[in-house]
């Protein structure tokens, strides 16, 4: 497994690649990687020749200076982990090498998704999705992928990075690939790292709370209902601080009506346990 921390040394492996029209997949990550991240990583060395797993804490994407600082680094373990799974290289730049005229705003140019990014997660992390759309557009450059894959636990993510690609002509395939749990049912994420003991035992509160709101949709209970239901259950369980749990439309993110759903939706929430900010979501087609 090669491993990259320019962007040089990286586009010469991949024009060599290309020489023989080998097929590129692509799995942009921020590190501290788990099963979620290798479920990717088997997934684009299925469907392609190379696989490339990029490593970078993207400080622009932080509104939370002490989220950015306590973020999880395990660069060896990471290696590790990528070069059993198969995959075939690592791009590891360093902030220098990907914002070389630095990061502030006035450096840089900026994105606007409309109302996909003022719902939810750009609700509680204004800029957040400008920096996810400045450092993925900028890896699509460097990295050039044939497809590239992201987990749908990031759902809103997910969602602007299509709009991204499609308003810019990027010829990738943006592969959505679902989310990998624990036996708890807490989905997997790097931040799980930083919950203690007794709060990973609390932790899969929020999935068996959101997975009952499911089925009482499934039962043709009324959203509104449901909805109420929900909160005020995540609201008992005092070791949770609730910033948003909605139904919404799965494409657009949407409130749904609060009689009639959609034909297709997604449960989605996000809360405070202790320090660290969780955020799930369950998808229905």
């Amino acid at each position: 497994m090669d491993i990259f921390n320019q962007v040089r040394t990286l586009k010469n492996f991949i024009n060599n690649c290309r020489k023989t029209n080998i097929s590129v997949g692509f799995v942009p990550t921020m590190g501290a990687l788990h099963d979620g991240h290798l479920t990717l990583i088997k997934n684009s060395i299925k469907e392609n020749e190379v696989t490339i797993c990029s490593i970078f804490v993207n400080p622009t994407q932080f509104n939370n200076a002490i989220d950015l600082k306590h973020y999880p680094i395990q660069h060896e373990k990471d290696f590790k982990l990528l070069e059993e799974a198969g995959c075939s290289a690592v791009f590891l730049p360093n902030v220098e090498e990907m914002y070389p005229n630095g990061v502030s705003q006035d450096s840089m140019l900026g994105f606007n998704f409309g109302s996909l990014e003022t719902r939810l997660e750009g609700a509680f992390r204004p800029g957040h999705f400008n920096g996810v759309g400045i450092v993925v557009s900028k890896l699509f450059h460097m990295v050039q992928p044939d497809k590239a894959y992201f987990g749908l636990k990031d759902l809103q993510q997910y969602l602007i990075i299509k709009k991204m690609v499609k308003d810019l002509s990027f010829q990738i395939d943006i592969i959505g690939v679902p989310t990998v749990r624990e036996e708890t049912g807490l989905a997997m994420s790097s931040r799980n790292l930083r919950l203690k003991a007794e709060e990973l035992e609390v932790a899969p509160y929020i999935y068996q709370t959101i997975t009952k709101m499911k089925d009482m949709l499934k039962d043709n209970q009324a959203p509104k209902e449901v909805l109420e239901w929900g909160i005020s259950t995540i609201h008992k369980n005092h070791s949770f601080h609730l910033e948003y749990l909605e139904i919404v439309s799965t494409d657009t993110l949407e409130k749904v009506d609060d009689y009639q759903l959609p034909e297709g939706y997604a449960i989605v929430i996000a809360a405070h346990l202790g320090k660290v900010r969780l955020i799930d979501n369950i998808l229905v087609e």
